[in-house]
């Protein structure tokens, strides 16, 4: 307890007050410290699916979105999952069942963070770590001006996450960890990449989520497969007078879905559709770790609905 109290002793006025009277800020806390490590997967859900999303998570009969992807984690473990979330093995997996041409250029990878040969890097890249999520990833643009020391310490951060813990989806908590590079991409925009993010249920593509501004005011947009837009929001907000063309790629983007996700109750393909070449992103199988937001409450249930977990 003496590291948790040494914590709290750091933190500013505002957070010390966050922590005290608000249970998730002190939830989000002492999880990333650690004080909950040991805790079974079920009690630990029950406890973070109350305190994120208000509800009360129904393991016994769940029927929302985010409660089966809570029940899916721990009930559904097929072996191919560690490979799906792991970032350079999915490479091989996407190579034999769609082929290398939808794979984003892979220019290293290394055990670890030290090992990265900054020098054999192009001036432009993508340093990321495979077994988690975002920590420590590192966006390069024009390598004279990045702080190699500062990378490389923001990617020890990452690489030392046990993001398993951090949503109990247990795929990530064998993957062997590495450190990989991949060539940086831009569309149209010459900026950032859109995000498309297929969400499938046994084989359909069903919508179709995109994410811009990713880096400054981050908005997604949903469609339908048809690229009818949805006046409906997952966590963040939507952006209707954002008009986003339909991809030329979409026929393919959908398809190389289908054959993703078929025989399993629920994958999130994503894609990028750059120069209208289509190029796989990765396999999520708990989007937002089943805890973000829906707007309306009844597209979440619609999700919920299209997720069939009888033949588990």
């Amino acid at each position: 307890m003496d590291y948790i109290y040494g914590y709290i002793q750091n933190m500013n006025s505002k957070t010390i007050f966050n922590f005290m009277f608000n249970p998730k800020v002190r939830f989000s806390i002492l999880s990333s410290l650690g004080f909950y490590d040991n805790m079974p997967d079920e009690r630990y859900l029950e406890k973070a699916f109350h305190l994120k999303t208000g509800n009360i998570l129904n393991l016994n009969n769940p029927s929302s979105f985010n409660e089966k992807l809570q029940w899916l984690k721990l009930y559904d473990r097929r072996p191919e999952y560690t490979i799906m979330v792991d970032k350079y093995k999915v490479r091989e997996y996407i190579s034999r069942i769609l082929g290398d041409k939808y794979l984003i250029p892979l220019l290293g990878v290394w055990n670890n963070p030290d090992e990265v040969d900054f020098d054999a890097l192009p001036d432009s890249f993508v340093l990321k770590c495979n077994h988690n999520s975002g920590v420590g990833m590192c966006i390069c643009k024009d390598k004279k001006k990045i702080n190699k020391a500062r990378v490389i310490k923001n990617l020890w951060k990452g690489f030392k996450q046990n993001y398993y813990l951090t949503g109990r989806e247990w795929p990530y908590k064998d993957v062997p960890r590495k450190i990989i590079a991949e060539k940086y991409m831009t569309d149209e925009s010459g900026v950032e990449l859109k995000d498309y993010k297929v969400f499938n249920f046994n084989g359909i593509p069903k919508i179709i989520q995109v994410d811009f501004d990713r880096f400054s005011e981050h908005h997604r947009n949903l469609y339908t497969t048809d690229w009818e837009y949805i006046k409906g929001e997952i966590e963040y907000k939507t952006m209707p007078e954002r008009k986003i063309a339909k991809p030329n790629c979409l026929a393919e983007m959908l398809n190389a879905a289908g054959v993703l996700s078929k025989g399993y109750p629920h994958i999130r393909t994503d894609f990028y559709c750059i120069n209208d070449r289509l190029y796989f992103g990765e396999l999520t199988l708990f989007h937002g770790s089943g805890f973000e937001h829906f707007r309306p409450e009844k597209l979440g249930q619609q999700f919920g609905e299209w997720i069939n977990l009888a033949n588990i």
